[in-house]
């Protein structure tokens, strides 16, 4: 039997280049989520009266509904997007697709802040509104499978949950962003000044960050997988149909293992701030001030990032499969207590409940990148992820807040709420638990370092 020195056995550092994939899939997936989660910010807090006034006028709670469908309305098209992006990806490599996605996820955000609102032009703002929704749904459904694929298959095979854990981080950092800006403009201005023009600064701050994404993205090379590959031309000549015909179950599995975290993932993202700050007497059941529960939001938001990256380091040591379980079992756990916790109207229980819920999000989203990747051969991999990853995200966090408020609604409990995320994540964890642990598993003709 032949032994390995010890500096053999030593994990492989980090190399420049490395570092540099990292750095492009974390800048670009921050701003493509922060892009999303302004929107979905503005949704809980100020959209409503904005565009959709009419419903909001005659019946607030029926107003706030239309303002959490136009944030899922846009999920509809990710697979759209997903299905075009992997598409392409897997033709003409990760990278191009993602300079394309930033863009388009930047334009449509840019002009949401340019948007005139109903009372300026009528009917024709939420039809514009909706419009530029979709091209967000469309760009985000191509972003995250080239992100994630990008930082997988540079990784080493000891270091792929780590690895892949960069894309995961970008979305509480985007929600850091879009979080923390919102509540510095309304702790600056006035309720009038934020209702009347500050709500658009967040949007348009979107154009400062593609610049900065796009720069850096530039500096990236493209994935070494892909780049075989291409060398040996082996890519399928129909990639998507190849993908269904074989990889059917993959896909399914991989839709189900998302919906949970991705359901309880837009609780956090908007529906939890806009529930615990509605003011009383417009038919709020908490009515904390909003810019403390903007702050307490945000600060989970780092609870979220640390235990993301936890999520995938761990899961390089436990496996995909248990990693997930672990994260699944502790959303479940907590979801009842953590409405409970908000219910009783004092902002230092919200924020503990929130941020202990984060542990359970990060152990079930830190592993996804290095899992999915694992699950997929190259030829369809963009396109299996891509499609499965917006598919999940239709089932679980598309209509989550909308379903969340008419549950409210009709019960007059926020429990309700909590007994539809439970049961939302048994089906995640019943999924995880059906695959077969895909740790290891070689990603391609490439070799890899260990």
């Amino acid at each position: 039997m032949s032994t390995s020195s010890p500096a053999a056995a030593a994990p492989a550092s980090i190399t420049r280049e490395e570092r540099k994939v990292l750095a492009g899939t974390l800048v670009g997936t921050t701003i493509e989520w922060y892009d999303f989660f302004v929107y979905a910010q503005a949704a809980g807090l100020i959209l409503s009266a904005q565009f959709f006034a009419p419903l909001a006028s005659d019946n607030p709670a029926l107003g706030q509904i239309m303002a959490w469908a136009s944030l899922g309305i846009s999920f509809l098209f990710r697979p759209l997007g997903a299905i075009i992006a992997g598409h392409l990806g897997d033709r003409i490599g990760r990278k191009r697709v993602l300079v394309i996605t930033l863009f388009l996820m930047g334009a449509a955000t840019a002009l949401i802040g340019l948007l005139p609102t109903y009372a300026a032009i009528g009917v024709g703002a939420p039809i514009l509104l909706t419009l530029l929704r979709i091209l967000q749904g469309f760009s985000a459904g191509g972003e995250w499978g080239g992100a994630a694929l990008l930082s997988v298959e540079h990784a080493p095979i000891s270091k792929r949950g780590l690895f892949g854990a960069y894309p995961q981080i970008g979305v509480p950092v985007g929600m850091i962003l879009a979080t923390g800006v919102i509540w510095i403009l309304t702790t600056l201005l006035t309720p009038e000044q934020f209702e009347s023009f500050g709500w658009r600064i967040p949007f348009l701050f979107s154009v400062v960050l593609v610049l900065v994404g796009y720069y850096i993205r530039r500096q990236v090379e493209e994935s070494p997988v892909f780049a075989e590959l291409a060398q040996r031309r082996a890519e399928s000549s129909a990639p998507l149909s190849t993908l269904f015909k074989k990889n059917t179950k993959q896909v399914i599995l991989s839709a189900l293992i998302f919906i949970g975290n991705n359901a309880v993932g837009y609780m956090i993202i908007a529906f939890f701030a806009a529930y615990a700050s509605r003011p009383i007497e417009e038919g709020g059941a908490v009515g904390l001030d909003r810019a403390p529960v903007l702050l307490a939001t945000t600060l989970a938001s780092f609870g979220w990032l640390v235990f993301t990256m936890w999520g995938g380091a761990l899961s390089d040591r436990l496996g995909r499969v248990r990693t997930f379980q672990i994260g699944y079992i502790l959303l479940i756990v907590w979801l009842i207590p953590t409405f409970l916790m908000i219910d009783m109207a004092n902002i230092w229980m919200y924020g503990i409940g929130i941020f202990v819920l984060t542990v359970g999000m990060g152990l079930s989203y830190g592993p996804m990148s290095a899992m999915y990747a694992e699950m997929f051969p190259p030829q369809v991999r963009y396109s299996g992820v891509s499609i499965g990853y917006a598919i999940g995200a239709i089932l679980g966090g598309a209509f989550a807040p909308t379903i969340a408020q008419s549950l409210l609604t009709a019960t007059g409990s926020s429990l309700s709420i909590a007994v539809y995320m439970i049961v939302v994540c048994v089906i995640s964890l019943i999924a995880v638990s059906l695959v077969k642990e895909p740790k290891g598993v070689e990603l391609g003709v490439v070799k890899h370092r260990s």
